[in-house]
């Protein structure tokens, strides 16, 4: 829940120093069958229109989720000091989200043409572990879920937040159809460059600053944003803020002046 679910706090094997101190607290790993129910998945995908592309979201932040296992400053250097420990907890959490995305997809099997996963992992000016730790801890568990939804036809979108260019080539190699979001911001996110460097390789979602530009700018300066994220992506972009949603300082003015110029046929 909100209140305890936190990357801040200490979480419950933060005192642990190895393994086997992690197996001794006997955690009750939760069962992702008893909370899922497949015939309310089919249900909430038969609500999406006929003539729209259907994405679920599984958000499945296993990296997230293990560092607020330990809290965040202790799971960071379990990552260098005791490794093992902190991979016997990202399988249990890797494993938790792999059944629940099996149990999603097959509900709503041939319904669901994309999924959307991640982990944050970038700050504003880079990432925030080194590429070799995002190699270790981040990559084979998404890759994992990547591969399930592809063997189901699902295309996948993978979130993270912030700097993550140094990640992309991974991301990539793991399989990632769409990587969102381009944070607008985000030292080493600019459009042009991703375009030049990744953008036969995979798609981006995202582009139109949410961080100044939406919530601060004019319906104006929104529509040129959008016009110049067309000209540099033809294809190979999804529009959207450069985050996973359209934050509440945004005036409707600028929502609407996004959706019109992206929609505008030239």
């Amino acid at each position: 829940d909100v209140e305890h679910r936190t990357l801040t706090a200490a979480g419950c094997f933060n005192e642990c120093e190895d393994v086997d101190d992690a197996i001794a607290v006997n955690f009750p790993w939760p069962d992702p069958e008893k909370y899922i129910d497949p015939d309310e998945c089919r249900r909430l995908v038969d609500e999406a229109p006929a003539d729209k592309v259907v994405m679920g979201m599984m958000w499945a932040c296993h990296f997230q989720d293990t560092c607020a296992a330990f809290g965040m400053q202790e799971a960071l250097m379990n990552m260098v000091a005791e490794p093992e420990m902190v991979h016997y907890i990202d399988e249990k959490i890797v494993s938790f989200y792999e059944k629940a995305l099996k149990i999603f997809l097959e509900a709503t099997k041939g319904k669901v043409h994309a999924i959307l996963i991640g982990d944050d992992i970038g700050s504003q000016r880079g990432l925030m572990i080194s590429p070799k730790l995002v190699s270790e801890f981040v990559i084979p568990g998404a890759k994992r879920l990547i591969d399930l939804a592809h063997s189901y036809g699902v295309k996948v979108l993978y979130h993270s937040c912030g700097a993550i260019r140094e990640a992309i080539p991974m991301l990539i190699e793991a399989g990632v159809d769409i990587i969102h979001p381009i944070q607008a911001l985000a030292a080493g996110m600019e459009p042009q460059g991703l375009k030049d460097d990744f953008g036969h390789q995979v798609a981006f979602c995202g582009g139109v600053d949410t961080q100044e530009l939406l919530p601060n700018g004019n319906a104006e300066e929104v529509m040129a944003a959008v016009k110049h994220l067309r000209e540099i992506f033809p294809t190979g972009l999804i529009i959207s803020p450069s985050h996973e949603a359209i934050q509440s300082d945004v005036p409707p003015a600028n929502i609407e002046a996004m959706f019109a110029e992206t929609n505008k046929v030239y």
